[in-house]
Order: structure tokens, then sequence, then C-alpha cells
């Protein structure tokens, strides 16, 4: 690895490389990633977009340390993910990931706060610390009403943003987020599409979204594209924030073309 991508790659947060998954089916083999690299920085915002069998859920689940791919490496926040132990992995998925998935994965017999909860009771964290936290957190995401309804009285919406709101709960690195707002409609997909950025500029959280919606795709700061389990583009859209070029008056647009100023900082893969 010659210097400048040496150093690159020490500041990313995702350092993938030539990672490779295949599955046997049938008595035959399906490789579905076929030598991946991708570096993710810290605060990024970003979508992995590609026709359904490109391996983008697949690629996702390997970062989020759900599956375990074939060969190749995927470091994590300086962590080798390709050798720990299934313990040691668990305790990094906890630590250092939020998911939010296109179905939500609401306990339906527990409370919204109670499911905000959730993750930092089963660590064992005290209950009083993990009820402020998930109140705070609803109530950021427009949910702080709401907060005593079980998932059987709360909209699609509603429950995506409280599957968010548990995703954040104890403060990761890298929210994962594959294809939230496939069963939502155009308004309210609208609407956790913001929050997710609101959430990266609050937070400095980085965000992953796999998605098919070429559209929400482009509203991203940079976008991935995968096709037959290879990347085949990896770009900067030049926007902030997500917002559309033609959705703004000519100073906000103009902004909006320019890049940030941390991404012409920050070194790319």
């Amino acid at each position: 690895m010659d210097p400048d991508r040496e150093n690159a790659a020490a500041e990313a947060l995702v350092i993938i490389e030539d990672l490779r998954k295949s599955f046997q089916h049938m008595g035959s083999t399906l490789d579905v990633l076929k030598g991946i690299d991708l570096n993710i920085y810290p605060g990024q915002t970003l979508s992995i977009i590609g026709a359904s069998g490109a391996g983008k859920s697949t690629l996702l689940h390997c970062i989020g340390t759900l599956d375990l791919p074939t060969s190749g490496r995927i470091r994590l926040a300086g962590e080798e993910l390709t050798t720990m132990s299934s313990s040691r992995l668990a305790e990094v998925r906890n630590r250092l990931i939020g998911f939010v998935f296109q179905f939500h994965h609401l306990l339906p017999e527990f409370t919204a706060l109670e499911n905000v909860m959730m993750p930092g009771l089963i660590q064992g964290r005290p209950k009083k610390q993990m009820r402020d936290r998930a109140r705070a957190l609803l109530a950021e995401v427009g949910l702080e009403p709401r907060a005593t309804h079980r998932p059987g009285e709360l909209s699609g919406g509603e429950q995506q943003r409280v599957a968010i709101a548990r995703a954040l709960v104890l403060d990761p690195k890298i929210i994962l987020a594959d294809e939230p707002t496939g069963n939502l409609d155009s308004s309210t997909s609208d609407a956790i599409h913001e929050l997710l950025f609101e959430i990266n500029e609050e937070h400095g959280t980085t965000i992953v979204v796999v998605t098919h919606n070429p559209g929400w795709a482009e509203r991203m700061p940079r976008v991935v594209r995968m096709l037959d389990g290879k990347v085949v583009e990896d770009r900067e859209t030049g926007l902030r924030r997500g917002l559309p070029p033609e959705s703004t008056g000519t100073e906000t647009s103009a902004e909006s073309s320019a890049p940030s100023e941390s991404s012409a900082s920050s070194p790319k893969s």
C-alpha cells in the first residue's frame, strides 16, 4: 500500500479490502460479493444503490457483522472484524453499530419508550439512565407524546422513528439502514430521509443507506453503485444535507453544490 493510500485508510471509520461472499445453493456456488474495496469516513452520509441481487444488503450485513464474508477484510474503528470470535463480534456490534431495517422489528408488547431502552437494558445499563436517554431521543425524533404507545398504535412512519431512536440509544459510530423507507408512502419517506440528515448533523453519526430508490440515493452526498457483486461507481454528488438542487433558491443551491468543509478536507476512497 502506498503512503497516501495508507494515510487515507488510517483515517477511515470502515475499511473494506477485497471482500468476497459466496453461498452454496443446490450444489452450486453463488458469488454475491466479488472483491469489494471501500472506505467509509467518519461523519459521512452515503447511499449504496443497485438493482436487486447486486449485493447491497449482503455488503451491509457484512459491515454490520450480521453475516461473515467468505474472504477479505473489514476494519471498523480500527478493529479487525473478520478475525473476531462471535462473542467479540456481538460486543462490537452492540457498542459501535446501530441498525435500521425496512421492517421495524419493534417488540409489540412493549411501548415505544421501552423499545428504545431495550438495547441498553440488554447490556445491563441502569434503567433510569436508559429511560432518560430514550425519552430524549423520542423527543428528538418528534415522538415524545407517543412514548407510552405500543407499536400497533403507531403509524408506519412513527414506528420507523422509534426504530431510529433505538438505533441511536447506545450512541453508535455508524448507522446502517437497509431500505429504511421501503414500506412508507412518499411523504413519510421524505420525513424519514430528512430525519436521518438531521441526526448526521446533530450527532456526527456516519450513516450508510442501502436503497433501490435512485431519487433518494442521489440526495446523499456520496453515492456508491453496485452491479453483480462489485462497486462500479463511487462518487460525490456535491450536495449537503441531501438538498436536491431544484428544491431551493439560488443562494441555497449554490451553497449545496459546493463541497462542505469537512468533505473538502477528508480523504476519499
